[in-house]
């Protein structure tokens, strides 16, 4: 059997060092490196009943050395904890950088619900001390298993600590926890199933519903492994971080936006806008992207772990002191500022279904796919869209490089993919379906995806990212606009 380089040391919550074996000299590079064996087994092989294993980190992101803690609770007598680095080696798509000892299993106490928001906090002692020397850039799946077998992840992202020359990956962590049901409630709904007691504000300081991992398995994975196949400089960061951090993109070449990418503060919003008009290339491979307005707040386990979205201006108090920060969709007032003037498009639809059409056959990204005008990609549109925005604002130039018909619930209605370039060279690419991401599994993402429709996605996308890494887009592929000819197509 291969030894496994383990990489950062781990304490428990009283101090006492779990085993593990020396870190070899260079192992940093061992595992920053694609071409390193990866680690087959790190998929979940069993749930487990509820509450039988859960946890979560007490911090997004780390730089990397930088420590955090677990908050663990179980039903059983104890459990360990492995550190898989997301990536491609050579297609198993994880290594494992590190391993707690066996830790004593604890039931941690129920969950508390703050009254006035609806927000659920689980106010657990911390279990584990991890520390992370040596682990590279990059995003995390912490598995937890429990005696039993039962397993659930907890993400961590290790942030890079300089993104200049490097195309940045951003993982979508307001999103995941506008959707964590983890409790009970989530910014969608509460116990009644409906909008009447969802939470006005969503914690970290709590595990993720389901397997544990929010959404990063269907809307970003995917995408994270096709990125480091392709080998060209990466950079990792969080919703968090864009927020937090003034100057995250700095000399970066791109920004990777990935399949969900929905909740945005203004912070996050200016500093992509800002980073565009330097010449910073955009991509959002998905759709409904910064479709609501949020801010963050602070919770007992440090700052920016809360993200406050009333979805209502009547219901947000702050809407009367300070109307721009008030959190509803972007695009309603008091102070309207649609999304199309950064994304190019916007979202239009959901429940969306149909057939991606390509409009634009001649279109750089779509080089080497064989793709003709009207070529149709079955399933690749969904479960929402995005569409141009007739009433604006839309950047010019803007090239719409596919019209697809689909259906939007019961009605007819046209989504559209957007390539738009700016006076700063940057290009900013917008897929309009949030199906981009997982059509890179091919027909194991369902909803009819096709092989051909995998084929045309993944090389569409590696084109796009090294063409990203390379520098501003707009210098070598100007949008070529045709916005006028969709404006007066009334079918679209």
């Amino acid at each position: 059997m291969t030894a496994l380089l383990l990489l950062g040391a781990c304490t428990s919550a009283t101090g006492e060092a779990d085993r593990r074996p020396a870190v070899p000299k260079g192992a940093a590079g061992a595992v920053a490196g694609n071409a390193e064996p990866g680690t087959a087994d790190w998929r979940i092989g069993r749930k487990g009943a509820e509450h039988e294993i859960e946890g979560y980190a007490d911090r997004v992101s780390v730089l990397p050395g930088e420590p955090f803690r677990l908050f663990v609770s179980t039903t059983t007598g104890g459990f360990t904890a492995e550190a898989f680095r997301m990536g491609w080696y050579g297609g198993k798509l994880a290594r494992k950088v590190w391993q707690s000892g066996q830790v004593p299993g604890v039931r941690q106490p129920a969950a508390t619900i703050d009254k006035r928001t609806r927000t659920v906090s689980a106010p657990w002692k911390p279990s584990l001390n991890v520390t992370t020397p040596d682990w590279p850039a990059g995003s995390y799946l912490i598995r937890l298993t429990a005696t039993s077998g039962a397993q659930r992840y907890v993400p961590v992202t290790v942030r890079s600590a300089d993104t200049a020359g490097r195309v940045v990956v951003l993982n979508e962590t307001t999103t995941w926890q506008a959707y964590n049901l983890w409790g009970g409630y989530d910014l969608y709904k509460g116990p009644s199933g409906g909008l009447v007691d969802r939470s006005y504000a969503v914690s970290f300081d709590r595990p993720y519903d389901g397997n544990g991992a929010g959404k990063f398995m269907t809307y970003e994975q995917p995408a994270i492994a096709l990125a480091e196949k392709l080998g060209v400089p990466l950079a990792y960061a969080t919703d968090n971080d864009l927020h937090a951090h003034a100057g995250l993109l700095d000399g970066a070449r791109g920004l990777l936006t990935l399949g969900h990418d929905e909740y945005w503060s203004t912070p996050m919003r200016r500093q992509a806008t800002q980073a565009r008009d330097r010449g910073v290339n955009i991509a959002f491979l998905g759709a409904n992207a910064v479709n609501r307005h949020i801010r963050f707040g602070n919770t007992p386990l440090g700052e920016n772990r809360l993200v406050i979205c009333y979805k209502d201006t009547a219901a947000d108090p702050v809407s009367r002191t300070n109307p721009a920060e008030s959190t509803q969709d972007w695009r309603l007032p008091p102070k309207p500022r649609p999304e199309s003037d950064l994304i190019g498009i916007q979202y239009i639809c959901f429940p969306a279904e149909g057939a991606f059409r390509v409009l634009r056959p001649d279109f750089w990204m779509w080089r080497g796919t064989g793709v003709r005008a009207g070529t149709r990609f079955p399933g690749l549109i969904g479960p929402e869209a995005d569409a141009v925005n007739r009433a604006g604002p839309t950047p010019r130039p803007i090239e719409i490089v596919a019209q697809s018909r689909i259906t939007c619930g019961d009605r007819p209605a046209t989504a559209h993919a957007s390539y738009y370039t700016t006076e700063s060279g940057a290009g900013v690419f917008a897929t309009g379906t949030m199906r981009w991401v997982c059509a890179m599994r091919g027909p194991a993402c369902g909803h009819g995806i096709t092989k051909a429709g995998q084929d045309f996605v993944t090389r569409s996308t590696e084109t796009l990212i090294r063409a990203m890494a390379a520098g501003p887009l707009g210098r070598t592929y100007p949008a070529r606009d045709n916005l006028e000819h969709i404006m007066d197509d009334k079918s679209s």
